[in-house]
């Protein structure tokens, strides 16, 4: 299951990973984000130990909204070594997101 990232434990989830962790920024009552949920949850399980995934509730977590300039959800961004990488806006498939990943060296 996904690490739930929040503003208290964001440096220890995020910048202190040992891997790279991919964040999903999304919201409950986002259709979108709640349809693109089990493809995620798949890929935590194909990438264990090449990536790790958290989820960051908008709603919840403004702060991290605008920390990284989230405008449209679901949004992910990928965090290397605690340093914000590339994002990718609204995937349109798991092969999207998996392209995506690869062209990040995963």
């Amino acid at each position: 299951m996904a690490t739930v990232i929040t503003k208290d434990n964001f440096d220890q989830e995020v910048v202190h990973s040992d891997l790279p962790i991919m964040l999903d920024f999304q919201a409950p009552w986002c259709m979108y984000c709640r349809r693109l949920a089990p493809v995620i949850a798949k890929l935590e399980k194909e990438l264990e130990g090449r990536v790790r995934i958290g989820t960051v509730d908008i709603d919840q977590q403004p702060e991290l909204e605008e920390k990284f300039d989230v405008n449209t959800i679901p949004s992910l961004i990928l965090f290397k070594q605690g340093v914000q990488g590339s994002t990718l806006v609204n995937p349109p498939s798991r092969g999207a997101i998996m392209s995506w990943l690869e062209e990040q060296g995963i």
